[in-house]
């Protein structure tokens, strides 16, 4: 299957606050709020939306298509990527913007506070998909994740122009986006992302229902952090999928992108959701225990391992032939 993964390539400078961003803040006061975070640890990663969930699919076998715009800074990411088994043949170069910069802190309740510079990522918009479908022999699949948001219309637009089931992920672009943008991005989606805050979002600006959303895209998926993940379609009753059990908590940068990573690569498969919503659980978990979006490794026999353990032996016999994960 082939699927582009159109979005944010990044660099994550990521920080700790030992401390609860609650506590700052004064309830009378949030009109004007100034605080500034003495943080005590700064690490520096690889990230972006885009890049992460390729990442992620090519460590678990596939080689997926990354779509973004980055700058001159990007060779040795891409070194990276490719040697994980991600496709960056379509990734455009900017000649004047550095690649985009993402800078997060996150609390002793994982909570987080982030800033994005956007950098070459505006470029993303002068990036067309007939290219990437010649040079291809045709997509299979079109993953709209946060990025430029003219980027994010202009590739929804030309993904249903040609006929090219896609997939929306709008999350970080929620805020800044009209509810006309959000309706463009969403309308006849084949799968649709969002947490559960995302989910309220987009429904109180589209002014569309539950019920409504689900009329007009195919696979509606919510996760839910440490409750897993729900997956809705139209006349179906809701299916839960548990969480896989963590063996630590490092930092939550990058989870919701490696729960896309799994997801689609069961899709890939030709898996149920059920067994999509486990393989992205099962893969967002070994980002939490990581600092950073990328750092984590997917061993074949400890991934089976733990996917048996989470969803049972016959879950995983069945996952079992098709994981080819990068690492031994």
């Amino acid at each position: 299957m082939r699927i582009a993964v159109t979005g944010s390539i990044a660099t994550d400078h990521l920080m700790t606050f030992p401390g609860r961003f609650g506590d700052q803040l004064i309830a009378e006061q949030l009109d004007r709020v100034s605080l500034s975070f003495l943080v005590d640890d700064l690490q520096i990663r690889r990230g972006g939306c885009a890049a992460n969930i390729a990442f992620g699919m090519g460590c678990l076998g596939l080689r997926p298509v990354l779509v973004g715009a980055v700058g001159a800074d990007f060779a040795d990411y891409r070194s990276w990527l490719e040697r994980h088994g991600v496709d960056c043949d379509s990734v455009h170069v900017s000649e004047i913007h550095h690649t985009a910069r993402f800078l997060c802190t996150t609390d002793e309740d994982h909570n987080q506070i982030a800033s994005f510079y956007t950098g070459a990522m505006a470029e993303a918009r002068l990036i067309e998909l007939g290219p990437i479908v010649d040079r291809l022999g045709g997509l299979d699949l079109v993953l709209v994740s946060p990025n430029d948001p003219d980027a994010m219309l202009r590739h929804t637009d030309e993904a249903r122009g040609r006929g090219i089931p896609f997939a929306a992920d709008l999350s970080q672009q929620l805020a800044r986006m009209p509810g006309e943008d959000i309706r463009r991005l969403v309308d006849g989606a084949a799968y649709l992302f969002g947490n559960d805050y995302e989910k309220g979002l987009i429904e109180q600006k589209t002014g569309w229902s539950d019920e409504e959303i689900l009329d007009r895209v195919g696979v509606r998926v919510t996760t839910l952090g440490p409750k897993g993940a729900v997956i809705d379609r139209k006349g179906e009753p809701s299916l839960h999928v548990s969480p896989a059990p963590e063996l630590g908590k490092a930092d939550p940068t990058g989870v919701g992108d490696a729960f896309r990573s799994g997801f689609l690569a069961g899709v890939a498969w030709g898996l149920s959701l059920e067994r999509c919503g486990q393989i992205g659980n099962l893969t967002a978990t070994h980002v939490l225990e990581r600092v950073g979006g990328q750092e984590y490794e997917l061993g074949r026999a400890s991934f089976l391992e733990r996917f048996a353990a989470a969803y049972g032996a016959e879950a995983a016999a069945e996952v079992e032939p098709l994981v080819k994960c990068h690492y031994a």
